[in-house]
Order: C-alpha cells, then sequence, then structure tokens
C-alpha cells in the first residue's frame, strides 16, 4: 500500500484520488488557522512557490483536534488562508488525525513514521510528512520544523 490508494476530498468537497500526485515530491501538513504555528503558512506557501514546478505539491488538512484552534468551515478555512497567506497549494477538508475517526490517510502517515517517542498520535498541528516521488513516507517532521528546514530534504529527493 501507499498513499497513492487513498481518495480524499478537497476543500470544496471533491473527491480526489492522491494517485493524481504520482511522480511528487509531497508535503503533507495538519494545518489550523488559529495556532502559534499558523504563521509557517507563509513558510509553506514559499516552499511551494519555490518547487511546484519541479513536481513537488503541499497538501494542507485542517484539523480542529488541538485546542480548537480550527473551528471555521471548510469555506472559512479556504478563505482565510487565501486572503491572510495567500496559499496556492491545495488545501483538503477539514479531518480528524486521530482518534478512531482519523482520517485513513493519516492512520496510514501515522503508521509510516511514527513520532519522535515511538508513537503514533499526532501532538500538534503543522506536524509534517515528507513522500517521495513514488509515494513512500519518508520522514514525519515535528511542529516546531520551520518549512524552510525541509528545503535541502526536498532537493534531495526532487533529484531522485
Amino acid at each position: 500500500m501507499d498513499i497513492y490508494s487513498f481518495n480524499v476530498k478537497n476543500i470544496d468537497g471533491e473527491e480526489i484520488s492522491l494517485s493524481k500526485y504520482k511522480g511528487k515530491v509531497l508535503l503533507i501538513v495538519n494545518v489550523a488557522s488559529k495556532c502559534g504555528f499558523t504563521g509557517q503558512y507563509e513558510g509553506l506557501e514559499n516552499l511551494y512557490e519555490k518547487y511546484k514546478n519541479r513536481d513537488f505539491m503541499i497538501l494542507g488538512f485542517p484539523s480542529n483536534q488541538f485546542a480548537n484552534q480550527e473551528p471555521g468551515t471548510n469555506k472559512e478555512i479556504k478563505e482565510f488562508c487565501q486572503l491572510t497567506y495567500g496559499v496556492n497549494f491545495d488545501m483538503f477538508e477539514k479531518i480528524d488525525v486521530n482518534g478512531e475517526n482519523a482520517a485513513p490517510l493519516y492512520k496510514y502517515l501515522k503508521k509510516a513514521a511514527l513520532g519522535v517517542v515511538g508513537t503514533e498520535a499526532i501532538k500538534w498541528n503543522f506536524t509534517k510528512f515528507l513522500i517521495d516521488k513514488k509515494g513512500k513516507v519518508i520522514d514525519r517532521y515535528a511542529s516546531t520544523t520551520k518549512p524552510i528546514e525541509l528545503e535541502d530534504k526536498i532537493e534531495e529527493l526532487l533529484k531522485e
């Protein structure tokens, strides 16, 4: 199994097969609009703009599971991201990333790349998963990892 076998809904409610991203390096991030790390949207958008023409895409998955920091509707989240941070990378509908109702994609990601202390649970907003061009989960990065810190690894994966 790889990430291409999952279907998700984009922020507009349309069903999307992740197979559309085959051959791209992906950064999958659970995001929130009212978090101390929300400013990372700017860094994520900068990464996307820098590498989008080199088979790179960011997939943002809003989640309200951490201190209710993503209370808005999908429409409100989309407007916030576009108006506040000029987000052009792909955004998806609000999901759960932990617990029994966690999205199947996130259940897969968490098993493929465990957290620092070997746990599966997502610790906070803006946890990042880096995926290679073959759909393999390469690593998980904590909320505190700034998007720019992933540049070298993204460059390396884009050359493969």
